[in-house]
């Protein structure tokens, strides 16, 4: 018999009662039975209950056993006594009766629980996480992340992707986040960095000749964290195509992500076609542009019903060009109640009040401020226009959409959440597409870049070389040939057809007001390679981490990493970052100048 197992814990079934077995593994619990000790015995694959009783000469052994002991049992595979059965364990009709036990590691007392799913303080779950990472659903989670990465690659090679590996040790990049930096011995003075991403990498690749690449690439970068984002680093499925259009890529992409969905998913409903919504489209529908296509509400531009109406705030916020009402519709929201603890909501976000209407049996025209003021004609305006009725209610923002945008689509989520009508058996994505290429800086009085400055305008070679630099009305209806895939309100990706022709570029870079200069010195590197015969290319990156988040039902990311930082970017287990030797930086050259304390 092997020194550890014969059988995982996982792996005893009806028909190996009557067998002598080993296992090896975790004591995940202990009960005490009346003198009869039952330990359910952990490991990687499974649960299996083991047994012993005074007559048994492992018995005083058992006895001293504690959670999280290591051990080897030996003993006979039997059958559960009747109504002992567990139905929920594949184990669940076998018990082992121990014959023979050897501790192989001890453990002290624990910092933390094992058994159980209760929740823990984060730093103490991030310093012992080779501890948390033993709880069935950490567990779950990782594994459930190798096979996503599995069933990934599989789809991408079946789709004609060639898997190369881009390098981690590169120069600092002036564009994103800011860089990890890693001084160079050899070269004092001199630093490499991470990569945030291999874009300019994985561009070279097309420049290079090969077709399509893809790599499980691991992206880092010195930023906050977020819930939908890790501090440090991060891993992505970065692709990239050549001689391709928007469509190519949508229709190589949205199979791959589509398929892992629908195969990790666990049944729910899988967007069959994703919609291609335009950017301004998702801005006033949404109030984003990361739309949570579960939730029902679409946000309505209300203003020609509130323009010279009784309700003075509204008619002369819209005296002033650009500005806007909006409508947020609120299905079965009708009742102050409701309405109210929407207005406190509101003014918890920082807002002064949420205006709003409802409608009840016997009420004519509405009921609340707004619908005294605007009288029943102008209440029944909005109803018709919204399609709502008794039982309903509707609130609305005001102001220049570009700044209170920010604040509506965070009200249609709490309205939808509120309500219970967001469908939550349903991964629901799209694309968003069409983003402008450039925005109005108000401080600076300049045009600016408004997302990715290296995506390729939506216009003609020939068009756009002809633009005046002067016509910023022209300028800024200009489209980037840029998308996301958005999926339940969470950005999965950003891509784009890139910018390939230098002489787009410069000409891109200059609208915003960058010197040819300050391109030459900042990407000159690509430029060049641009200017030797590149081919037309685009590609997306779509974030694993979000990806398995998602598909885990888990709503921050340190759930499905194996051994995430912290919010401060630290990590608890290693004691990373940690301070160097006198002798190490002495070898790379640097003197510190901390701050003072």
């Amino acid at each position: 018999m092997h020194r550890y197992r014969s059988h995982t814990c996982g792996a005893l079934r009806e028909a190996d009662i009557g067998q002598m077995v080993r296992l090896s593994g975790w004591c995940h619990r202990i009960r005490d039975h009346g003198g009869v000790l039952f330990i359910d015995l952990r490991d990687h694959y499974g649960l299996t209950q083991v047994v012993a009783d005074p007559d048994s000469k492992a018995f005083k052994l058992a006895e001293t056993l504690r959670a999280e002991w290591v051990v080897r049992i030996d003993g006979k595979a039997r059958r559960r006594p009747a109504g002992t059965e567990n139905p929920e364990l594949p184990t669940g009709q076998v018990e082992v009766y121990i014959d023979e036990i050897e501790v192989l590691g001890p453990a002290a007392e624990l910092p933390m629980p094992v058994f159980g799913e209760q929740d823990y303080p984060e730093d103490i779950r991030l310093k012992y996480r080779f501890l948390d990472l033993r709880r069935e659903k950490l567990h779950n989670n990782i594994m459930l992340r190798g096979r996503v990465i599995d069933s990934i690659r599989a789809r991408m090679k079946a789709g004609g992707f060639f898997e190369f590996q881009t390098p981690i040790l590169t120069a600092s990049s002036p564009e994103g986040a800011r860089d990890y930096l890693v001084p160079s011995r050899i070269h004092p003075g001199k630093f490499y960095a991470l990569p945030q991403a291999p874009q300019q990498f994985k561009q070279l690749i097309m420049v290079a000749g090969f077709d399509r690449y893809f790599q499980i690439a691991p992206c880092f970068r010195d930023e906050d964290a977020r819930a939908d984002r890790s501090p440090g680093e991060f891993y992505q499925l970065d692709l990239e195509m050549s001689f391709v259009t928007q469509q190519d890529v949508f229709d190589a992409v949205e199979p791959v992500i589509r398929g892992v969905f629908e195969e990790f998913g666990n049944g729910k409903h899988v967007t069959p076609k994703f919609p291609l919504i335009p950017y301004a489209e998702a801005m006033t529908k949404y109030g984003t542009d990361k739309p949570d296509l579960r939730n029902p509400i679409v946000m309505q531009d209300v203003s020609e019903t509130f323009r010279g109406s009784g309700f003075k705030i509204f008619a002369r916020i819209l005296e002033t060009s650009g500005n806007a009402v909006w409508a947020v519709p609120a299905k079965g929201g009708g009742n102050r109640a409701f309405c109210d603890r929407m207005n406190s909501w509101a003014q918890g976000e920082g807002q002064p009040g949420l205006g709003y209407i409802f409608w009840r049996e016997g009420e004519e025209g509405g009921a609340g401020p707004l619908a005294k003021n605007i009288g029943p004609e102008r209440t029944k305006q909005i109803a018709d226009q919204l399609g709502l009725g008794v039982g309903d209610a509707c609130f609305f923002v005001a102001g220049k959409p570009k700044d209170f945008v920010k604040f509506a689509g965070p009200a249609r989520g709490k309205v939808g959440e509120e309500l219970g009508l967001i469908a939550k058996d349903r991964f629901e994505l799209c694309w968003i597409v069409d983003f402008p290429m450039y925005e109005w800086n108000e401080e600076d009085k300049k045009i600016d870049f408004s997302h990715n400055p290296f995506s390729m305008p939506n216009l003609s070679v020939e068009e756009f070389l002809a633009l005046d630099p002067k016509d910023n009305d022209k300028l800024l209806s200009i489209k980037a040939i840029q998308y996301d895939i958005v999926c339940n309100g969470t950005e999965l990706s950003s891509g784009a057809i890139r910018n390939h022709r230098p002489e787009v570029m410069k000409k891109a870079f200059a609208i915003a007001g960058y010197d040819e200069t300050v391109l030459e010195t900042k990407f000159g590197g690509m430029l060049h390679a641009l200017s030797l015969g590149a081919p037309p290319h685009g590609g997306i990156a779509p974030g694993i981490d979000r990806i398995v988040m998602l598909l885990a039902g888990e709503e921050n990311l340190r759930e499905v990493v194996l051994f995430p930082m912290n919010q401060r970017a630290e990590d608890l287990l290693m004691g990373a970052p940690s301070e160097v030797t006198a002798k190490q930086l002495k070898e790379l050259h640097i003197r510190l100048e901390l701050p003072k304390k």
